[in-house]
Protein backbone atom coordinates (compact mmCIF):
# COMPACT_ATOMS: atom_id res chain seq x y z
CA UNK A 1 0.00 0.00 0.00
CA UNK A 2 1.27 3.68 -0.81
CA UNK A 3 0.26 5.10 2.50
CA UNK A 4 -0.55 3.75 6.63
CA UNK A 5 -2.15 5.24 9.42
CA UNK A 6 1.14 5.21 11.75
CA UNK A 7 0.84 4.01 15.65
CA UNK A 8 4.16 5.26 17.49
CA UNK A 9 5.44 2.40 20.08
CA UNK A 10 4.08 3.83 22.60
CA UNK A 11 0.67 3.84 21.18
CA UNK A 12 0.42 7.56 20.28
CA UNK A 13 -0.83 8.76 16.33
CA UNK A 14 1.39 9.60 14.00
CA UNK A 15 -1.33 10.47 11.31
CA UNK A 16 -1.03 9.20 7.42
CA UNK A 17 2.71 8.35 6.39
CA UNK A 18 4.02 7.10 2.78
CA UNK A 19 5.03 3.15 3.48
CA UNK A 20 8.42 4.68 3.29
CA UNK A 21 8.54 6.93 5.72
CA UNK A 22 6.96 4.45 8.28
CA UNK A 23 9.34 1.77 7.74
CA UNK A 24 12.27 4.54 7.90
CA UNK A 25 10.59 5.34 10.96
CA UNK A 26 10.02 2.05 12.21
CA UNK A 27 13.91 1.14 10.93
CA UNK A 28 15.50 4.68 12.80
CA UNK A 29 13.85 3.20 16.44
CA UNK A 30 15.19 -0.14 15.50
CA UNK A 31 11.65 -1.61 15.75
CA UNK A 32 9.12 -2.98 13.03
CA UNK A 33 6.86 -1.91 11.23
CA UNK A 34 3.61 -3.99 11.56
CA UNK A 35 0.19 -3.86 9.59
CA UNK A 36 -2.77 -4.23 12.56
CA UNK A 37 -5.55 -3.38 10.63
CA UNK A 38 -5.86 -4.12 6.71
CA UNK A 39 -8.90 -3.53 6.46
CA UNK A 40 -8.53 0.30 7.39
CA UNK A 41 -8.19 2.84 4.51
CA UNK A 42 -5.98 3.07 4.80
CA UNK A 43 -4.48 0.68 6.14
CA UNK A 44 -3.20 0.72 9.94
CA UNK A 45 0.56 -0.02 11.11
CA UNK A 46 1.87 0.18 14.09
CA UNK A 47 5.83 0.46 15.01
CA UNK A 48 6.92 -2.48 17.63
CA UNK A 49 8.97 -5.39 18.41
CA UNK A 50 7.62 -7.79 16.75
CA UNK A 51 9.46 -10.87 18.51
CA UNK A 52 8.05 -9.32 22.00
CA UNK A 53 4.43 -8.86 20.45
CA UNK A 54 4.48 -12.58 19.55
CA UNK A 55 5.83 -13.56 22.88
CA UNK A 56 3.33 -12.04 24.89
CA UNK A 57 0.59 -13.30 22.34
CA UNK A 58 1.99 -17.31 23.11
CA UNK A 59 2.52 -16.16 27.26
CA UNK A 60 -1.42 -14.84 27.26
CA UNK A 61 -2.72 -18.12 24.67
CA UNK A 62 -0.78 -20.50 27.17
CA UNK A 63 -2.39 -18.45 30.41
CA UNK A 64 -6.23 -18.66 29.13
CA UNK A 65 -5.61 -22.52 27.92
CA UNK A 66 -4.85 -22.86 31.71
CA UNK A 67 -7.96 -21.64 32.80
CA UNK A 68 -9.79 -23.32 30.39
CA UNK A 69 -11.83 -26.19 32.01
CA UNK A 70 -11.85 -29.38 30.35
CA UNK A 71 -14.70 -31.53 29.86
CA UNK A 72 -14.36 -35.11 29.56
CA UNK A 73 -17.18 -36.93 28.09
CA UNK A 74 -17.79 -40.70 28.69
CA UNK A 75 -20.07 -42.93 26.74
CA UNK A 76 -21.47 -46.18 28.27
CA UNK A 77 -23.31 -48.07 25.90
CA UNK A 78 -26.72 -51.21 27.11
CA UNK A 79 -29.19 -53.09 25.92
CA UNK A 80 -32.78 -52.97 27.42
CA UNK A 81 -32.73 -56.66 28.35
CA UNK A 82 -29.31 -56.13 30.00
CA UNK A 83 -28.65 -58.85 32.75
CA UNK A 84 -28.26 -58.00 36.32
CA UNK A 85 -24.26 -58.57 36.43
CA UNK A 86 -23.98 -56.67 33.36
CA UNK A 87 -26.09 -54.11 34.41
CA UNK A 88 -23.81 -53.52 38.04
CA UNK A 89 -21.02 -53.20 35.69
CA UNK A 90 -21.92 -50.76 33.35
CA UNK A 91 -23.10 -49.01 36.75
CA UNK A 92 -19.68 -49.21 38.36
CA UNK A 93 -18.30 -47.80 35.01
CA UNK A 94 -20.45 -44.83 35.64
CA UNK A 95 -20.11 -44.13 39.08
CA UNK A 96 -16.27 -44.57 38.09
CA UNK A 97 -16.46 -41.99 35.43
CA UNK A 98 -18.36 -39.60 37.71
CA UNK A 99 -15.84 -39.94 40.93
CA UNK A 100 -13.39 -38.80 37.53
CA UNK A 101 -15.41 -35.51 37.39
CA UNK A 102 -16.09 -36.55 33.74
CA UNK A 103 -19.52 -36.37 32.29
CA UNK A 104 -21.17 -39.63 30.81
CA UNK A 105 -23.30 -40.07 28.00
CA UNK A 106 -25.75 -43.41 28.08
CA UNK A 107 -26.90 -45.07 25.34
CA UNK A 108 -29.34 -47.37 25.11
CA UNK A 109 -29.44 -49.22 21.76
CA UNK A 110 -33.27 -50.73 20.36
CA UNK A 111 -33.13 -53.66 17.87
CA UNK A 112 -35.57 -55.64 15.74
CA UNK A 113 -38.82 -55.12 17.93
CA UNK A 114 -37.33 -53.48 20.99
CA UNK A 115 -37.97 -50.03 19.07
CA UNK A 116 -41.58 -50.89 20.03
CA UNK A 117 -41.10 -50.17 23.77
CA UNK A 118 -38.90 -47.31 24.25
CA UNK A 119 -40.24 -46.96 27.70
CA UNK A 120 -37.99 -49.77 28.60
CA UNK A 121 -35.44 -47.82 27.97
CA UNK A 122 -36.26 -44.62 29.36
CA UNK A 123 -37.28 -46.77 32.51
CA UNK A 124 -33.73 -48.30 32.79
CA UNK A 125 -31.67 -45.03 32.16
CA UNK A 126 -34.32 -43.25 35.12
CA UNK A 127 -33.49 -46.69 37.53
CA UNK A 128 -29.90 -45.68 36.73
CA UNK A 129 -30.12 -42.12 36.87
CA UNK A 130 -31.54 -42.87 40.04
CA UNK A 131 -28.78 -45.51 41.56
CA UNK A 132 -25.95 -42.80 41.09
CA UNK A 133 -27.82 -39.98 42.08
CA UNK A 134 -25.15 -39.01 45.26
CA UNK A 135 -22.62 -38.56 42.12
CA UNK A 136 -24.58 -37.72 39.04
CA UNK A 137 -27.10 -35.77 37.99
CA UNK A 138 -29.20 -35.77 34.86
CA UNK A 139 -28.05 -32.97 32.39
CA UNK A 140 -30.01 -34.20 28.91
CA UNK A 141 -32.94 -36.08 30.05
CA UNK A 142 -33.47 -39.32 28.14
CA UNK A 143 -33.90 -38.71 24.12
CA UNK A 144 -35.11 -40.81 21.71
CA UNK A 145 -33.01 -40.65 18.17
CA UNK A 146 -33.68 -42.86 15.81
CA UNK A 147 -32.59 -47.22 17.18
CA UNK A 148 -30.91 -45.29 20.45
CA UNK A 149 -32.07 -43.39 23.38
CA UNK A 150 -29.20 -40.87 24.91
CA UNK A 151 -29.21 -39.58 28.70
CA UNK A 152 -26.36 -37.31 29.41
CA UNK A 153 -25.13 -37.52 33.35
CA UNK A 154 -23.00 -34.96 34.84
CA UNK A 155 -21.32 -35.20 38.16
CA UNK A 156 -22.22 -33.37 41.35
CA UNK A 157 -20.35 -31.62 44.15
CA UNK A 158 -20.14 -34.99 45.94
CA UNK A 159 -18.35 -36.70 42.97
CA UNK A 160 -15.20 -38.14 43.73
CA UNK A 161 -15.51 -37.12 47.80
CA UNK A 162 -16.88 -40.33 48.98
CA UNK A 163 -14.39 -42.10 46.99
CA UNK A 164 -11.57 -40.29 48.86
CA UNK A 165 -13.08 -40.70 51.85
CA UNK A 166 -13.14 -44.61 51.24
CA UNK A 167 -9.47 -44.64 50.47
CA UNK A 168 -8.44 -43.03 53.66
CA UNK A 169 -10.67 -45.34 55.84
CA UNK A 170 -8.79 -48.21 54.36
CA UNK A 171 -5.39 -46.44 54.90
CA UNK A 172 -6.54 -46.41 58.60
CA UNK A 173 -7.82 -49.84 58.60
CA UNK A 174 -4.25 -50.75 57.40
CA UNK A 175 -2.17 -48.87 59.69
CA UNK A 176 -4.91 -50.51 62.57
CA UNK A 177 -3.79 -54.12 61.83
CA UNK A 178 -0.25 -52.87 61.35
CA UNK A 179 -0.43 -51.42 64.85
CA UNK A 180 -2.47 -54.63 66.34
CA UNK A 181 0.44 -56.94 65.02
CA UNK A 182 3.06 -55.17 66.51
CA UNK A 183 1.43 -55.23 69.69
CA UNK A 184 -0.35 -57.74 72.34
CA UNK A 185 -2.02 -60.40 70.83
CA UNK A 186 -5.60 -59.86 69.88
CA UNK A 187 -8.35 -60.90 73.07
CA UNK A 188 -10.46 -62.34 70.59
CA UNK A 189 -7.93 -65.17 69.54
CA UNK A 190 -8.09 -68.44 71.59
CA UNK A 191 -5.06 -69.56 73.81
CA UNK A 192 -3.22 -72.20 72.22
CA UNK A 193 -3.20 -74.26 75.34
CA UNK A 194 -6.66 -73.95 76.46
CA UNK A 195 -7.89 -75.27 72.67
CA UNK A 196 -5.61 -78.59 73.35
CA UNK A 197 -7.62 -78.66 76.71
CA UNK A 198 -11.07 -78.64 75.00
CA UNK A 199 -10.59 -80.75 72.36
CA UNK A 200 -8.78 -83.82 75.07
CA UNK A 201 -11.96 -83.44 77.23
CA UNK A 202 -14.04 -83.75 73.67
CA UNK A 203 -12.41 -86.70 72.89
CA UNK A 204 -12.69 -88.52 76.68
CA UNK A 205 -14.98 -91.06 76.81
CA UNK A 206 -18.06 -90.70 78.20
CA UNK A 207 -18.01 -92.59 82.10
Amino acid sequence: MPKVRLIGEDGEQLGVKTTDEAREYAYEKNLDLVEVAAQADPPVARVMDYGKYRYELEQKAKVARKHQTQINVKEIKLRPKIGIHDYDTKKGHVARFLNQRAKVKVTIMFRGREREHPDRGRDLLMRLAEDVKDIGVIETQPLLEGRNMTMVLGPTKNAGVKKDAETENTLRSEEQVQGDGDGEADATQPDVGEAHEQVAEAEAPVQ
